[in-house]
C-alpha cells in the first residue's frame, strides 16, 4: 500500500482498525507514534548497490485505554509528514512492538489496514547459484542464500 492508497482508504472509512496477520486486532487505544522516511542504502550479496525508501509509521499500545484514533485524525498526520515524506508515493512499512519490533506491508480490505508479512530474500541469487527449482523451497524463500553457498 502506498501513501496515496491509505489517504483514499481513510477518506472513507468510520474508524481506523488494524489487523495483525494471524487475524487478531491491534487494541482500539493504539497511537500512530511516528510517521518517517527510511532510506537504506545498501549492497547485496552479489555487490550490487542497492537503495531502498519507505513511508515508515509506528504503531504502539499504552495504558491509555480512551484513545481512539478517527480517520480525520490520521489524515492530519499524514498531512504534517509531508514535510517529511514528500511528494513522493512511497510504499508503507509498518512497525509494531511484539516480542521485538515487528516490520509489517500494509494492505487495505475495505474495512480494515491488514499487516501483512515480510520476509528476507536473497537479490542476487544469479550470483548465490541457487537453481530455479530450489527457490521454491519455503526455507529458501525466508533465508534467501545457503551455508556455504558463497552468496553471504
Amino acid at each position: 500500500m502506498n501513501i496515496s492508497e491509505m489517504k483514499q482508504a481513510l477518506t472513507g472509512a468510520t474508524a481506523v482498525n488494524f489487523r495483525l496477520p494471524d487475524g487478531s486486532y491491534l487494541p482500539a487505544h493504539f497511537h500512530v507514534t511516528e510517521v518517517g522516511l527510511v532510506n537504506k542504502h545498501f549492497i547485496d550479496c552479489g555487490g550490487v548497490e542497492r537503495r531502498e525508501t519507505v513511508a515508515n509509521f509506528q504503531l504502539w499500545e499504552a495504558g491509555d485505554y480512551d484513545h481512539r484514533l478517527a480517520p480525520q485524525k490520521f489524515l492530519h498526520i499524514l498531512q504534517l509528514s509531508e514535510r517529511i515524506l514528500g511528494s513522493e508515493d512511497l510504499a508503507i512499512e509498518v512497525e509494531y512492538q511484539q516480542a521485538t519490533i515487528g516490520k509489517f506491508g500494509l494492505e487495505f480490505n475495505g474495512t480494515d489496514f491488514v499487516l501483512t508479512p515480510k520476509h528476507t530474500a536473497c537479490l542476487a541469487q544469479d550470483a548465490c547459484g541457487i537453481a530455479a527449482e530450489m527457490l521454491s523451497l519455503p526455507q529458501l524463500q525466508v533465508a534467501g542464500c545457503t551455508p556455504g553457498g558463497g552468496c553471504c
